[in-house]
């Protein structure tokens, strides 16, 4: 009874879905309708990813309001609601067309601008495909934001996060993936394994908030006169805690959800993400526990993030024994670049340049080491290839920008504005209107 029940109902759904498809009841083959669900399957897979990885804008925003100070949570929130909402457009108008455009040369895309290749009553994958792409561009944006936060402008913060999302994340986009849709890139044309964007989104935004970091210099009071680092200190850990798991939830749509396909192979993609953000936290709370004396908060949920964007790139192509050690070393990575950034007096508040761009560029040279079917010299080339590529195009045109910027309209507020806090100088608000800090001298 139960099989005649299961072919009744695949029965009638070939019908139904005929019916719906040419609204004529059309009898298809089983050929026809098992392709026609798995089309309808990819595209409610991809678009449920693109949600989750949406959702990480949430997570993005509230881990740097954690681990920045109170005066400065407005405006952080206005900055991550403003790089998707600007990147969206940019995206759409730019962008999309540059990344994943027809070309001839390898290096930019040509066609698809203001989503062009949508055509009423055609094909609509490219609508599912661009809702899954413009999420990305807006996480390779809001990276910069953590690097950059409690000293930047926000005029000045609006021009950069459009250039990135509409030209500096494509182009590079394109190099890697462009042909995911029209494109053809050079670089993919060599082999270059990033799955899901180690280098493409998470080294393009961790080396874009390098580039504006050194351009803007360090919050007032973050390094002493003798050269020693000042920690300045997040004002919510537990807000931040709860972004690093957002994020981690997200993350589940950023990898898997790049299948676009809704198959059995986003299984081990689930697992190897899990497996390597676990190790990641627990090797950075291990390293933070041995250089500091205890098991330091914020560089343990680094270290989730850290082997996070590490298995990012290799989350298809490595096993999950793997996967465990790409993470762990990634959550060890994590703290010695935080420290050695404090070191060169590059003020980053949120740790973004060690967790997005040191860890993307080791996670896509592990995704050549650890690649299931082997390792070559020619792999690793083409990573490392692939690594310096990104560091150079990315790292040189978001300096020129962050330049221009600075020299125009300028980048960074007064000192005045930076010591009240840009809530009010920059938005005549305050996150918390009805809290105050009272401090009692200790006898």
């Amino acid at each position: 009874m139960k099989k005649f029940i299961l072919s009744l109902g695949f029965v009638l759904t070939m019908f139904g879905v005929a019916f719906a498809e040419d609204k004529a009841p059309t009898v298809m083959s089983n050929k026809e309708a098992i392709d026609l669900v798995q089309t309808h399957a990819n595209y409610i897979w991809t678009l449920l990813a693109a949600v989750l990885v949406f959702f990480m804008q949430a997570g993005f925003a509230l881990v740097e309001t954690g681990f920045t100070r109170a005066k400065n949570a407005i405006n952080i929130l206005m900055k991550n609601l403003m790089d998707f909402s600007m990147g969206s457009i940019a995206f759409w108008a730019l962008g999309f067309g540059l990344m994943f455009g027809a070309t001839s040369t390898g290096w930019f895309g040509t066609t698809g601008f203001f989503l062009s290749d949508f055509k009423v009553g055609g094909d609509p994958w490219v609508l599912a495909f661009w809702m899954f792409q413009v999420v990305f561009a807006a996480t390779a944006a809001t990276i910069v934001s953590g690097a950059m936060a409690e000293r930047t402008k926000f005029t000045g913060y609006l021009i950069y996060s459009i250039f990135i999302s509409g030209l500096i994340y494509p182009i590079f986009g394109n190099w890697a993936w462009g042909s995911l849709f029209n494109g053809n890139g050079w670089l993919e044309g060599l082999g270059f394994i990033d799955f899901a964007g180690s280098t493409v989104v998470h080294s393009v935004g961790g080396w874009c908030a390098l580039a504006g970091a050194i351009v803007l210099g360090p919050r007032i009071g973050k390094f002493t006169e003798d050269g020693r680092v000042k920690p300045i200190l997040g004002h919510n850990i537990p807000l931040a805690g709860l972004g690093v798991f957002i994020l981690w939830v997200g993350w589940f749509g950023f990898n898997p959800g790049s299948t676009t396909t809704a198959d059995k192979s986003i299984a081990m993609i689930f697992v190897n993400t899990n497996l390597a953000a676990a190790a990641g936290a627990i090797l950075a709370m291990i390293t933070s526990w041995i250089k500091f004396g205890k098991p330091e908060v914020s560089m343990s949920l680094n270290g989730a993030l850290a082997g996070l964007v590490a298995i990012t790139a290799g989350c298809a192509n490595v096993t999950p024994g793997s996967s465990i050690i790409i993470g762990a070393v990634a959550g060890v990575i994590v703290v010695f670049a935080v420290l050695f950034f404090d070191k060169i007096k590059v003020d980053d508040p949120v740790g973004a340049i060690s967790v997005h761009g040191v860890n993307g560029a080791w996670g896509t040279l592990a995704a050549g080491l650890f690649n299931i079917e082997g390792m070559t010299a020619k792999i690793i080339g083409v990573q490392v290839l692939g690594i310096v590529s990104c560091f150079i195009w990315t790292f040189v045109m978001a300096f020129i920008l962050f330049k221009i910027i600075d020299a125009t309209m300028g980048l960074r507020v007064s000192p005045e504005e930076e010591a009240e806090g840009l809530d009010s100088s920059e938005h005549g608000g305050n996150a918390y209107p009805d809290f105050t800090i009272s401090t009692y001298a200790q006898k």
